[in-house]
C-alpha cells in the first residue's frame, strides 16, 4: 500500500529482509511479506524522526547546515524512544 508519489526514505524488501536475516540465529526462520511492509515503514519513521531531530539540533546550535555530529548528539536518545 505505497503511494508513489510520496517522499522521504524507501527501502527495498530484500535491503530490509537481509538487516532482519543477519539478526536471527536461525537460517530457516522467514519473514512474511506483511512482517517486511511493516518493518519497511518502521524504518521510514525512524529514518525520518531522526532527521527531524537533527535539524533541531542543528537550529539549536544556530547553524545552517545538517552535519553528521547533530545526527550522533542525537541519536542516543531516539535509539531509547524507539
Amino acid at each position: 500500500m505505497e503511494r508513489e508519489n510520496e517522499e522521504g526514505p524507501k527501502f527495498k524488501k530484500e535491503t530490509v529482509n537481509k538487516l532482519l536475516q543477519l539478526n536471527f540465529k536461525d537460517d530457516k526462520i522467514r519473514v512474511s511479506n506483511d512482517a517486511l511492509l511493516l518493518m519497511s515503514e518502521m524504518l521510514k519513521v525512524f529514518v525520518r524522526e531522526a532527521a527531524a531531530r537533527a535539524a533541531r539540533q542543528a537550529e539549536a546550535e544556530e547553524v545552517p547546515i545538517v552535519d553528521i555530529e547533530h545526527l550522533e548528539k542525537v541519536l542516543p536518545q531516539l535509539l531509547l524512544d524507539f
